[in-house]
């Protein structure tokens, strides 16, 4: 087989668009000494970088008792495969390392162990025929990635092929495993195809230069699954690995569903699973759909301020009430006529330029500059016609905020504003919008609610939970019957829950609702409370603190 050409230069640079981030040590020699169990365990390191893990497979087949042992490795750069070979030598090995795309070597059921860093590409920039490689990789174990999927789902599905019946898989893994849609496959497949499955999770994130937090997945017994459970470990960071503590037995309902529970103390989740069985709680799509916000292309063209709307000339019939981008204004129960003035004195775009049927004179001169300065050359632009005209979504009921320091929050739509895709809309079901509407985000501040939402949701860098649309359908909330039920109650609160979140005090207006809907109804005790609320403070602290830290 040929080699690539030759790349003369590795930097971090040219290492991280191809993925790649070398393992620390602790990491190398943890998964290692898990892995490699006797002298005759051959060994297959499928990104195989600048050798960490074959130095450490070297080390650990020589204590076995092997005197030159022989590890295999993939490469697709030629400079890091000519510095693993060296070290692999050094370290008293003989290397075997072949210089190629790991999704074109044809998978052979030989090795006992794979042991690895799989590289880290999201799907915005891994595409073309990488991409396609990758899926067709995966394909031969039965497995269907969607479009998607980054690099290392389809990595750890096709480094699984080259095990032998009852060999044993480590890798490192970003934590997206446990938490995004795409990866359900690669859970599902893990479950179905090995005989155990264990993950260690870290508190403190392991690789500086990466974005991405990380888990270890160690699989062993492959092809002699299916497995019912999961054994969890927790590890403050990478030096800890050596101090483990007790694993967690974690059994998921359905292993293809998102594993996130797995970090919730199993006793803070029962009294959601009591609430949904006993139909107090339920999803929100049971209440209605949830949907991305409009796309304009360009918000700081089309969104606009009333003093920008004066200034320009424009006439009502160019314009529609618009939920100025972003956030930050929906943290209260709602979104009133009387809040979208004061929004808009203070400067915040109210307004979305949508000129209908004939363009006003200010229109038309208003759509000449967008198109002297490009903007009907962005993509979303470029491909509607007429460029300045938006696509509508008529108003939704709520809004529901999908990038959140604290907790999602629903606001009921009041002044029946259109919302860009800084937010989500919510469209009740018609037998329960006026319910909806009016109570809905009140109920919605209880502490079971907001633990869920960091279950169903995912991490992102500086600390950010965000709720997809999808999954956002699964988001816990309380049941239209319960609400009914404690109606009375939940509008004697609600002037208060609102002056509360104005000023701030989100726990303390959560404190209220959960006495009505919880406490006060008789679903939960108040040491089941007090577990979801310790467990709801842990996920947050762990989400934020890296936010905090910058990381």
């Amino acid at each position: 087989m040929s080699e690539p050409a030759v790349i003369t230069a590795d930097t971090a640079e040219v290492r991280k668009a191809r993925g790649a981030f070398f393992t620390p040590d602790a990491i190398t020699r943890y998964i290692t000494d898990w892995a490699i169990r006797t002298s005759r365990d051959t060994v297959l390191e499928p990104s195989a970088g600048d050798a960490a893990f074959l130095v450490q497979a070297v080390r650990r087949l020589r204590e076995h008792g092997q005197q030159t042992p022989r590890v295999d490795g993939v490469e697709i750069h030629p400079h890091s495969a000519r510095v693993a070979r060296e070290r692999v030598k050094e370290a008293g090995g003989t290397p075997r390392l072949t210089v190629n795309d790991f999704f074109l070597v044809e998978p052979e059921a030989r090795y006992s162990v794979v042991i690895g860093n799989p590289p880290y590409i999201r799907y915005q920039d891994f595409s073309g025929e990488s991409r396609t490689r990758s899926r067709a990789a995966a394909l031969k174990a039965g497995v269907s990635l969607t479009a998607l999927a980054s690099s290392w789902a389809a990595f750890t599905i096709h480094s699984a092929l080259f095990l032998k019946p009852g060999g044993r898989m480590g890798l490192v893994l970003p934590a997206e495993l446990l938490s995004v849609n795409y990866a359900a496959a690669v859970r599902q497949f893990l479950f179905d195809r090995f005989r155990s499955v264990e993950l260690v999770l870290f508190t403190e994130q392991v690789f500086p230069d990466a974005e991405a937090d990380v888990v270890l997945l160690l699989a062993d017994g492959f092809d002699e699954g299916p497995t019912d459970h999961a054994t969890i470990y927790q590890a403050h960071d990478a030096e800890a690995l050596t101090t483990l503590g007790v694993p967690l037995t974690w059994r998921p309902v359905d292993p293809a569903a998102k594993w996130t529970g797995l970090l919730v103390d199993p006793n803070a989740v029962e009294p959601l699973r009591t609430l949904r069985a006993a139909g107090h709680f339920t999803s929100l799509d049971t209440w209605g759909d949830t949907t991305l916000g409009m796309v304009t292309g360009n918000n700081r063209y089309f969104a606009l301020s009333p003093a920008r709307v004066k200034a320009l000339g424009l006439t009502r019939k160019d314009l529609i009430r618009l939920s100025p981008p972003g956030s930050a204004h929906l943290r209260g129960l709602e979104l009133s006529s009387d809040a979208m003035t004061r929004l808009g004195q203070k400067d915040k775009a109210t307004w979305l330029f949508r000129p209908t049927g004939d363009p006003s004179p200010a229109s038309h001169a208003y759509i000449e500059a967008g198109h002297l300065a490009g903007v009907d050359e962005a993509y979303k632009c470029r491909v509607r016609k007429p460029w300045y005209r938006v696509p509508l979504l008529p108003p939704a009921d709520l809004l529901l905020t999908c990038m959140n320091a604290d907790t999602p929050r629903l606001t009921t739509n009041s002044a029946r504003a259109h919302h860009l895709n800084s937010v989500h809309g919510v469209y009740l079901n018609s037998d329960l919008a006026d319910l909806g509407r009016e109570l809905l985000p009140l109920a919605s501040l209880n502490s079971v609610t907001l633990l869920n939402a960091e279950m169903v949701g995912r991490s992102y860098g500086g600390g950010i939970l965000k709720l997809e649309p999808r999954e956002a359908d699964t988001w816990a909330m309380p049941s239209p019957d319960h609400i009914r039920s404690c109606a009375d109650e939940l509008r004697a609160i609600k002037a208060k829950v609102a002056t509360l979140l104005r000023y701030g005090k989100l726990a303390q207006a959560v404190e209220m609702v959960d006495r009505v809907l919880l406490t006060d109804a008789g679903l939960v005790t108040e040491a089941e409370l007090e577990q979801v609320r310790t467990a709801h403070a842990a996920m947050t602290s762990r989400r934020t603190a890296r936010g905090r830290s910058g990381r």
